[in-house]
């Protein structure tokens, strides 16, 4: 029996490895991209500071899936709370509404997987590379060039974070 050809390659990354940004005072680090996965799903690394919370906003394209690795968020969804922390995993499917509130006491780490993949190419637009492996100082975030990078990437900013 013939067996496609497969252009995904398997690979290994450390836990240092992976292009890094700074993205709205937070650290991305990605794992695998569109590129090595055929477009089926990119993963990253998130750490967020205390106190995080990101614009509600929508994925026209994407589901985007949490597994918490540390810390705790209150996730909100189409007016759903969804309390989450270390081991918890999170979907918010593509098409509703969401946001979430990193816990006061300790930053957010946990892995973050999107279906199709795509969403590290925002992430890519709108941060910062950079080569530390630390929170950034959060510094202003510029809503325009945000809101052009996201509907760039069919993700729809709908108002200002939830805190």
């Amino acid at each position: 029996m013939n067996q496609p050809s497969i252009a995904v390659q398997p690979y290994v990354l450390g836990p240092d490895q992976g292009d890094t940004y700074a993205f709205l005072g937070s650290l991305f680090t990605v794992k695998a991209t569109g590129a090595q996965t055929g477009g089926a799903v990119s993963v990253a690394e998130f750490v967020n500071p205390p106190g995080f919370a990101p614009p509600l906003h929508r994925h026209l394209v994407e589901d985007e899936m949490f597994h918490v690795l540390t810390g705790s968020a209150l996730f909100l969804c189409e007016g759903r709370e969804l309390s989450a922390s270390a081991g918890s995993f999170v979907l918010l499917p593509r098409g509703l509404a969401h946001s979430f509130v990193v816990g006061p006491d300790e930053p957010l780490h946990y892995v973050q997987i999107t279906s199709p993949a795509g969403f590290e190419e925002f992430v890519a637009a709108a941060g910062e590379a950079t080569t530390e492996r630390r929170l950034p100082d959060p510094g202003p975030i510029d809503p325009a060039a945000l809101g052009h990078a996201a509907a760039t990437h069919r993700i729809e900013i709908l108002g200002p974070p939830p805190v």
